[in-house]
């Protein structure tokens, strides 16, 4: 049976008639050729194998096909090597090439394993849904863990390509350890990347805000649209985007309005006159409520809660189920009271009232007028 080492002697006395530059490139492009094709059938037979698999199985396949590619150009690579007529020092390079290679060959594998098991965890939730909070949720710390991961992943695939080549050994060795005067300096170039991910890792955690949130933040309304390692994205209502670093969560306040749940109660504050019917308007708030589709049918609540110098102050509180529904409906609810009141109690509507009182200065300004001069008699003609 023949022996790796028999068949690399017969190969190298079955190419001895090329020169060193075209026997190696005739293997190198051979065993290139022998990988590729060996994948290209390997991935067809698993494909078969999982034809009456469900679709995340086959996207299974498709996501992992690049990785596994290169996988088995290396591996033919590494085979070829010792049959390739290569001096002492270039066979040296050439293996140094491939080791670096696989290093961040295991570093993409790696990102692709959390990827798979990212999208694997999030199928059991669904964020299409009205009641979205739990979904919301894990979508959040899902997403952060495997930006805050896969920042791992290339730091330590990087520090460990770098540590296998002599000349810049000490940055490999600073980028994965803290120590000695370079890693100081590594340290504090990395220290904005590295305090972002820390702060990812602990939004992920105690999650102050989560995807698709409706916060205020420096004074915009909006919703999370992304968490990425460095930053968030708000996505403001005029459809702007407003970019948050991932830290401002952690050390300002702000307001997030679905913090426990995406349920808001709307207000709506009506100004009216003293003799405006305030249980009419209470019985016209509860009638527009029940009509609106945007009411989730919890509080419908209509007070008097101040009462100025020609006004009164009437708040209309409603409920909706998130923030967009509550604007729509304190807006419909401002809207359709105005326009019962104008057309069924135009009294209720705030105007200025002035009195006039007769008196004794009335009667003085009358006395005081000079009288009116006698019309001239008619003389006869």
């Amino acid at each position: 049976m023949p022996t790796a080492a028999s068949i690399s002697r017969d190969l190298r006395e079955l190419l001895a008639w090329a020169p060193a530059w075209l026997a190696t490139l005739i293997v190198f492009a051979g065993a290139l050729a022998l990988a590729l094709a060996a994948h290209e059938l390997l991935v067809r037979l698993v494909r078969r194998a999982l034809s009456r698999r469900d679709e995340f199985w086959r996207a299974l396949v498709v996501r992992t096909r690049r990785p596994g590619r290169m996988a088995m150009v290396l591996l033919a690579l590494v085979a070829a090597s010792p049959v390739a007529p290569l001096s002492a020092e270039t066979a040296g390079l050439v293996r140094h090439a491939l080791l670096i290679g696989f290093i961040l060959l295991f570093g993409w594998m790696t990102m692709t394993a959390v990827d798979i098991g990212a999208a694997l965890y999030m199928r059991r939730y669904r964020v299409d849904v009205s009641d979205n909070l739990v979904a919301r949720k894990h979508l959040t710390q899902v997403r952060i863990l495997r930006r805050a991961l896969a920042t791992l992943v290339i730091v330590v695939s990087v520090g460990l390509a770098l540590m296998t080549i002599s000349g810049v050994r000490q940055w490999g060795v600073s980028l994965l350890a803290a120590g000695g005067a370079a890693s100081l300096l590594v340290g504090l170039a990395l220290q904005p990347l590295l305090s972002n991910l820390f702060a990812g890792i602990q939004i992920a955690v105690t999650q102050p805000i989560r995807i698709d949130d409706a916060v205020i933040v420096e004074g915009e309304w909006g919703n999370v649209e992304e968490i990425t390692a460095t930053y968030v994205v708000v996505r403001v209502w005029d459809e702007r985007r407003l970019v948050v670093p991932l830290t401002y969560f952690l050390q300002k306040p702000f307001q997030n309005w679905t913090r426990e749940s995406s349920s808001l109660l709307g207000t709506a504050m009506v100004h009216v006159d003293y003799a405006a019917p305030v249980e009419m308007i209470r019985r016209k708030l509860e009638e527009i409520a029940r009509a609106s589709p945007h009411w989730d049918g919890r509080v419908c609540v209509l007070q008097v809660t101040d009462l100025r110098e020609r006004t009164m102050e009437l708040r209309c509180l409603v409920s909706a189920a998130n923030a967009g529904a509550a604007f729509d409906l304190r807006c419909e609810v401002r809207e359709k009271l105005i326009g019962w009141l104008q057309a069924e109690s135009p009294q209720a509507l705030p105007r200025a009232r002035t009195v006039l009182h007769p008196s004794d200065d009335w009667r003085r300004d009358d006395e005081d007028r000079p009288p009116l001069e006698p019309r001239p008699e008619a003389r006869p003609q």
